[in-house]
């Protein structure tokens, strides 16, 4: 019956579970998150993650001692922002959650995303004056970097950790469902457009949007060559012609 039963599911994801028994507390502590020693941290344990799907973009937490989490939709999501925006949007929240709580314990957040982790170095150590000027996600970084500097002032740890996506850590899953729930939230965060301008191209029936990036200045650069080749004679023109005619075709 059990077996029918997850045949059928529609959701192809399992929830983890936080068994007590003896095989389960086994399993958790092989576990990368075990073998560092999280589940006996002396503070609270966040695990962070993002999802993203056609566009849209969910963020979620999942907090350890209380066995609960959280999630949003970043806003933006017409402009085609970068996984790492909904990264540093669920370290936010977390950020957010540990500051509602008001305990003054030290903190681990847990994250799978190494491009997210390094997206904020130059923001940590003496000597550095890094710049919003030019990052897309100013508006959460701005967020995440006061919050950080709150604790600081207040002399609470905070500690970012890199752990393995996908490894069967039940921690990262939990925090990958609720970032599943961020998609479909009516909380959205951090919406408020850059301004950019958004580009439309349709190719092989497909609308697509996009702002400027490297994908949108090719799709430019072959429209204008195209326009130019009308106004071209020669073989080298005629055989240019004729292969773009057969590749849209």
């Amino acid at each position: 019956m059990a077996i029918q039963e997850a045949l059928e599911e529609e959701n192809t994801k399992d929830t983890p579970s936080f068994g007590t028994e003896d095989l389960e507390v086994r399993h958790r502590s092989g576990k990368e998150a075990g073998f560092l020693g999280i589940y006996n941290f002396p503070g609270a344990v966040y695990a962070t993650d993002r999802s993203k799907d056609k566009g849209v973009m969910g963020a979620g937490y999942f907090k350890l001692d209380e066995y609960r989490g959280g999630c949003c939709q970043p806003g933006r999501g017409e402009e085609r922002n970068s996984s790492n925006r909904a990264e540093l949007g669920a370290a936010c929240l977390a950020l957010e959650d540990a500051k509602r709580k008001q305990d003054r314990k030290p903190i681990i957040l847990l994250s799978d995303s190494a491009c997210f982790l390094s997206s904020f170095q130059k923001w940590i150590g003496k000597g550095k004056s890094p710049s919003m000027h030019g990052n897309l996600d100013a508006d959460i970084m701005g967020d995440k970097v006061q919050l950080l500097r709150e604790r600081i002032e207040q002399g609470l740890l905070t500690i970012f950790i890199k752990i393995k996506a996908h490894r069967g850590n039940p921690l990262n899953e939990l925090a990958d469902r609720w970032a599943d729930e961020g998609k479909q939230s009516e909380n959205i965060r951090w919406s408020l457009p850059t301004n950019r301008p958004i580009f439309y191209w349709t190719d092989n029936g497909t609308m697509h949007r996009s702002p400027m990036n490297p994908t949108v200045k090719k799709r430019i650069d072959l429209q204008v060559s195209q326009q130019q080749l009308k106004i071209h004679t020669g073989s080298t023109a005629n055989f240019l012609t004729r292969k773009t005619a057969q590749e849209t075709s």
